[in-house]
């Protein structure tokens, strides 16, 4: 006996394909939610991380800032203190510097000179006097020019001869009258001096005996 199948088979089959296919493709939609969902958790976490490492920079470099800052004021302070310093021992040097000027013109004048007139202005001291020889002016220039602590840059203006009357007017004698400028230095050992509390105008006289 021949059995003949009537149902129409090839709709079901249809029918369950599609049914395969659809559920495939839902698998499929949730496993590429799911990994897009953990891709994009991971993306959120790195941000976060990378997020708290620029806080930490920038709080970091603002901390850093600030103590430079500090350090700028401090350096600051210490500039103009050390100025006020200096501009201190300046005044105290230029106050003592008539002291030192004549303690320097005794100590570096030779025997055979002697001054007429002395004048200051600023760093320039104008020098005249009478000498009994050439050589003795040479030699004043010379002292001053490379012995002295306080003179500096001598420079002859003048010298002439001239006739001096003595008290019996029979007799005169022949002098050097001599004009003369040079330069006041300041060196190290004064600001040092000065610094520390001791005048170098105190050591003055024992250094021109040794001079002498």
């Amino acid at each position: 006996m021949i059995l003949i199948n009537l149902l129409p088979h090839r709709e079901e089959k249809r029918r369950l394909r599609k049914q395969a296919f659809f559920a495939g493709m839902g698998l499929s939609l949730l496993v590429g939610a799911l990994l897009v969902a953990i891709g994009y958790a991971i993306q959120q976490q790195m941000i976060a991380a990378q997020q708290a490492r620029n806080n930490y920079l920038s709080s970091a470099i603002t901390k850093l800032d600030e103590e430079i800052k500090d350090v700028s004021a401090l350096k600051a302070e210490i500039e103009s203190l050390k100025a006020r310093q200096r501009a201190v021992e300046d005044l105290q040097t230029d106050r003592n510097m008539p002291v030192y000027l004549l303690n320097e013109l005794v100590a570096q004048t030779p025997e055979g000179i002697f001054l007429t007139s002395i004048r200051q202005n600023g760093r320039t001291v104008q020098v005249t006097g009478m000498a009994q020889t050439n050589e003795r002016v040479s030699e004043f220039l010379r002292n001053t020019g490379s012995r002295s602590t306080w003179l500096e840059r001598p420079e002859l203006q003048e010298i002439k001869v001239s006739n001096v009357s003595a008290k019996d007017a029979r007799n005169t004698k022949r002098l050097f009258e001599f004009s003369m400028r040079v330069t006041l230095k300041q060196p190290p050992e004064a600001v040092a001096g000065s610094a520390s509390g001791v005048s170098p105008g105190k050591k003055r006289p024992a250094q021109a005996k040794q001079q002498s």
